[in-house]
């Protein structure tokens, strides 16, 4: 494994993995999913998301970038719910609270191809991933795209950081496994990723 990866297993039991999915679909009757597209060609992302905090991830033809406000609706991200806020000030070893937290929603067919997260400026403080409902398939690999990879299975209440050297490698999902949770409805998967995006001023 890359330097500054951790797993962390059934860090929520079942019963917060629960109350944080009750939590997250109630946010998205006001902050609904989307389907961000890729740039330049402009096809459809497989994985719907939405955003939680200041500020969101967001894809489109004119490319990847953060703002304030939900690409649909224009109005303000919900802001991120406190059991996150204190996953981060547990798990991240950062000063620094998050500004973004990317709800993804995995379908029985959704795939994320190998990426890194490159669109923040604060390059020293980790991501952080929550995985809820269906188990998926979790590849990473190094600071190339052609380096080796190597896969886990992430299960729901499992955390992912990654942080030192592995917030610069590749990563991706290759696969959902539908059938294994019915956490989620619809036997799918949602990923919570924690970010930092800007710099803190300095002191």
């Amino acid at each position: 494994m890359v330097e500054g990866f951790r797993f962390l297993p059934e860090y929520f039991p079942p019963a917060a993995q629960r109350a944080l999915v009750v939590e997250i679909l109630s946010i998205l009757e006001t902050n609904p999913l989307y389907r961000g597209a890729m740039p330049r060609n402009g096809k459809p992302l497989s994985v719907r998301n939405t955003n939680l905090g200041p500020l969101g991830w967001v894809s489109d033809i004119n490319g990847y970038r953060y703002q304030p406000t939900h690409p649909e609706t224009g109005a303000a991200w919900t802001p991120i719910p406190q059991t996150l806020l204190d996953l981060w000030a547990d798990v991240s070893d950062y000063p620094h609270p998050p500004q973004a937290c990317l709800v993804n929603w995995y379908e029985a067919t959704s795939r994320l191809g190998l990426h890194i997260d490159a669109d923040e400026t604060a390059k020293d403080a980790p991501v952080v991933s929550v995985s809820l409902g269906s188990r998926a398939l979790f590849r990473l690999g190094g600071l190339e795209r052609s380096s080796p990879t190597s896969s886990m299975r992430l299960a729901s209440g499992d955390v992912v950081i990654l942080g030192g050297q592995s917030r610069r490698a590749y990563h991706g999902v290759d696969r959902i496994y539908p059938d294994s949770s019915t956490l989620v409805p619809g036997g799918g998967r949602i990923n919570l990723t924690l970010r930092r995006v800007t710099a803190p001023d300095p002191a």
